[in-house]
């Protein structure tokens, strides 16, 4: 596996050493701390015909849910 150094500075270090698991390297606390994938990740993975098939598909669960919640409510 190929390695970089890197230059932080030295509060950012001890924060990622204040939250780095006990045996855990600071790589895997990096990792861990930063998170899997960003949605951003996804960025133009959809046609526009997909992407707004999903904005329907969600506005209508918004919208069953909410209808849900205001009977739970008696609104």
């Amino acid at each position: 596996m190929a390695t970089r150094s890197v230059r932080i500075d030295e509060s950012v270090y001890e924060r990622i050493e204040a939250h780095k698991l006990e045996g855990e390297t600071f790589s895997e606390a990096i990792e861990r701390l930063i998170g899997g994938c960003s949605l951003l990740d996804f960025a133009g993975e959809l046609s526009e015909a997909e992407a707004d098939e999903l904005r329907e598909t969600i506005d209508d669960a918004n919208e069953r849910y909410t209808g849900d919640l205001g009977e739970e409510l008696g609104l």
